[in-house]
This record gives C-alpha cells, sequence and structure tokens, in this order.
C-alpha cells in the first residue's frame, strides 16, 4: 500500500470524497455535488464539491465511467489533468452526446479519477532519428 497521500477538502459538506469500488481499481469514482440535467448535446460542468492537493511530482486525470459512456454520457476533455498547484473545486466537462435527456443527482458517480507521477524532462531542439515506422501514423498499418 502506497504511503503517499492526496488531500482533498470538502466545499459542500455533502460531497463523498473519490473511492475504489475493488481494491484493484485503478481509477476512484467521482460524485456529483449538484442535480443537472443534460439534454442531447448539451456540455456542462459538474462540480464534486472538492477541492485536492496533490503531491509535487502527481497528477490526476479525469477519465469518463465506461457504463456512462454506453449510455452517452461522457467526459469531453478526457482525459481531464489536475496539476499540483491547481486548488479550484474539481469539476468535471459532461456532454450527453446520443439519446435522451440525463438527470444527474446529488451523489451519482460520474467520473473517475486516477492519479499517476509526473515527469519533467528538459524539452530542447533537434534533429530526429530514422525509424522502420517513419511518419506513418493514423491508421498506415491497415485496420
Amino acid at each position: 500500500m502506497s504511503d503517499e497521500k492526496v488531500v482533498f477538502e470538502k466545499i459542500d459538506e455533502d460531497a463523498k470524497l473519490p473511492e475504489r469500488q475493488h481494491s484493484n481499481d485503478v481509477g476512484y469514482d467521482l460524485y456529483s455535488a449538484e442535480n443537472a440535467t443534460l439534454k442531447v448535446g448539451e456540455v456542462k460542468v459538474i462540480g464534486t464539491g472538492l477541492k485536492v492537493k496533490l503531491p509535487r511530482d502527481m497528477e490526476a486525470q479525469i477519465r469518463p465511467r465506461s457504463g456512462l459512456s454506453l449510455s452517452g454520457l461522457t467526459v469531453m476533455n478526457s482525459p481531464g489533468t489536475v496539476d499540483p498547484g491547481y486548488r479550484g473545486e474539481v469539476g468535471v466537462i459532461l456532454a450527453n452526446l446520443v439519446g435522451d435527456e440525463k438527470q444527474i443527482e446529488k451523489g451519482d458517480r460520474i467520473a473517475q479519477i486516477v492519479f499517476g507521477s509526473v515527469k519533467h524532462p528538459k524539452v530542447v531542439q533537434g534533429s530526429l532519428d530514422e525509424t522502420d515506422r517513419g511518419e506513418g501514423g493514423f491508421g498506415s498499418t491497415g485496420v
């Protein structure tokens, strides 16, 4: 078990801390701190009622939940990045892409948050070496 700690501050007394459903899950579920309705094609920021303090060498990514994505509800800027210096409310940019109007209730699981280490390499200009793949991308290996 990791000794690292991520500190969450509740800015809504009813907010729920992120939690994993299974001990070996990578993502922690994020919960809505508000009721909302998303019409088809609509995008809204849904608050979690939480602020977060990450260690300096850690980021958090906000990702869709697969079950919600199947219904057409997804995270727009996926994955969304939470930087270690950010101290505002953790919000989730949800979009209703297809189907019917979607109701979000306070306490619903709306996304997942995944924590990862960060590297800060020195960025330099230079020449690149040749590879077998070269510039082939976006389907260059076939279907």
